[in-house]
């Protein structure tokens, strides 16, 4: 895959980037000499290959230069979301052996309570534009170096990313540096550039934080095939669409949520745009109920691709909006010679139809970084890896998610699959969003419990008893919940996953 100084000698005044609520526009020269400066610092410093760095910051232009620095230096480089808590920057901090930490004026409180507490330890920080009490000057540190001088020829950098943490605190992924010889050579999987069609001319538009994988790698590969990004400081429903019109967008990635509220502004809002550059809207994440889907692609045509896989790269399934139409609630089948098996409680392959454990296989390997037992865990002993995900293949090799095996709510001796019960919910008109999850009840052991965004307009107090109506038609009796609760919004990740553990530990037994 290019690296950034191809497109650097071919379209050195291109826009690399644009940040529209910052009002900043980075060129690939520009882009490519501050990465350059920041690479040149890095190495004075004394960071050797394979060392690596920790980023505390919002979607702003240094994200990118820095990210680049990382990977003229041999270096690691890894993000960390800004809602993190101090004691979880620390765990992220020790795990990854991050040499030093780089942060943002605009995460102020967050960068002073690590200073305060001793999370940072000895490491140096430093601090982007301004500057932050106690944090040395990033610009100072630019420049002080020589935009001329050479660079040594060390490992291609890259990141080093950690799970959102939906079930616990993150894992790493560290995956091995790119030797030097193979700095141009094609990613293992180039799946995303021949479905996409990614190239020089696309505009892609990312609405999501840069510290989560998905946006962190569909950016930069979009500047390696010398396209611009387009990238929001936080996801709005009406920005983003006046976005796509004002910078011509053609390629784009969203979750599930971020649809939902696109579909819920006014009419007149959503047709107020020029949507006809857009041919890609990319998704994942999370599951989308078949009637948002179905909504998205009545509205912007059969332009959306969804594809199911994990930071840890074992494998990856894609589905065009034409597949889905004829295979509603898929997530398609594998790409790059992978192979998807489904596997029962004895490790044996299922036949289609029937749900158990998603397994890959052909796909390379991976490693939690400093968990060897969580990596076991993850293959069995034909070396077929898993996410944790529970689901189905059809006769047609299509693959259906169910739940992850975590989710799981055992009511009675009988194994229920919250997201067959909440596509159920999710059809009904007065219902934005569902949860479902297992509370703990002293007869069947657990409960089926529903936790509902209501749409607006909505009756909040007639609800509850529409939706036990809604089930009791089309959900058998241990399915159907058996208590609801009414909520303004789910919790979510910045990534769009739905924390379902903070819901579960509202209902755990205390004392």
């Amino acid at each position: 895959m290019p690296q950034l100084a191809y497109w650097v000698e071919r379209q050195p005044e291109k826009i690399a980037a644009h940040f529209p609520e910052l009002g900043a526009a980075v060129t690939y020269a520009a882009l490519y000499a501050r990465a350059r400066r920041a690479a040149q610092w890095l190495i004075g410093l004394g960071l050797t290959p394979g060392d690596g760095i920790a980023l505390l910051l919002e979607n702003r232009p240094e994200f990118l230069e820095l990210a680049e620095a990382a990977r003229l230096a041999g270096l690691y480089y890894t993000p960390l979301s800004i809602h993190l808590r101090p004691q979880e920057v620390a765990y992220v901090l020790a795990d990854s052996g991050a040499k030093l930490l780089i942060a943002s004026p605009a995460l102020a409180p967050l960068a002073a309570r690590l200073l305060a507490e001793g999370v940072v330890g000895d490491r140096p920080c430093f601090a982007l534009a301004e500057g932050l009490p106690g944090y040395a000057s990033y610009e100072a540190t630019l420049a002080a170096e020589d935009p001329a001088a050479p660079l040594p020829e060390r490992p291609v950098g890259r990141e080093f990313l950690y799970s959102s943490g939906t079930t616990g605190l993150p894992k790493g992924i560290r995956r091995p540096l790119i030797p030097y010889a193979d700095r141009d050579k094609p990613e293992w999987d180039m799946s995303w550039k021949s479905l996409y069609g990614f190239a020089p001319e696309t505009v892609y538009l990312s609405p999501a934080p840069l510290y989560h994988a998905a946006p962190n790698r569909y950016v930069y590969r979009t500047l390696s095939e010398g396209g611009t990004a387009v990238v929001m400081q936080k996801f709005d429903a009406a920005r983003a669409l006046a976005l796509i019109a004002a910078h011509g967008v053609t390629h784009s990635q969203w979750v599930p949520t971020m649809f939902v509220r696109m579909l819920a502004l006014p009419e007149a809002e959503r047709r107020a745009h020029d949507l006809s550059s857009h041919r890609c809207a990319i998704h994942a994440a999370a599951p989308c109920p078949p009637a948002v889907k179905r909504a998205m692609i009545a509205w912007w045509g059969p332009i959306l691709w969804e594809y199911y896989a994990g930071s840890e790269g074992i494998g990856t399934t894609v589905i065009s909006s034409e597949e889905w139409l004829r295979k509603p609630g898929s997530v398609g089948r594998p790409v790059n010679g992978v192979s998807v098996h489904i596997t029962g409680e004895d490790g044996a392959e299922l036949p289609p139809g029937e749900t158990g454990t998603i397994r890959f296989s052909g796909g390379p390997h991976f490693a939690y970084h400093n968990a060897p037992e969580k990596t076991a865990a993850c293959y069995d002993e034909r070396g077929w890896a898993t996410l944790g995900d529970l689901g189905w293949k059809d006769e047609e090799g299509y693959l259906f998610l169910s739940d992850r095996r975590a989710d799981l709510i055992l009511s009675g001796g009988v194994n229920l699959y919250p997201a067959e019960i909440e596509a159920v919910l999710a059809q009904h008109p007065e219902v934005a969003e569902v949860a479902v999850v297992g509370v703990p009840q002293a007869e069947m052991g657990e409960q089926v419990h529903a936790v509902v965004v209501p749409r607006a307009g909505a009756d909040a107090a007639a609800l509850p008893a529409a939706l036990d109506a809604w089930c009791r038609e089309r959900l058998a009796g241990p399915k159907r919940p058996r208590s609801y609760e009414l909520v303004e919004e789910l919790p979510r990740s910045e990534a769009g996953k739905l924390l379902r553990r903070l819901l579960k530990e509202k209902y755990l037994p205390t004392g």
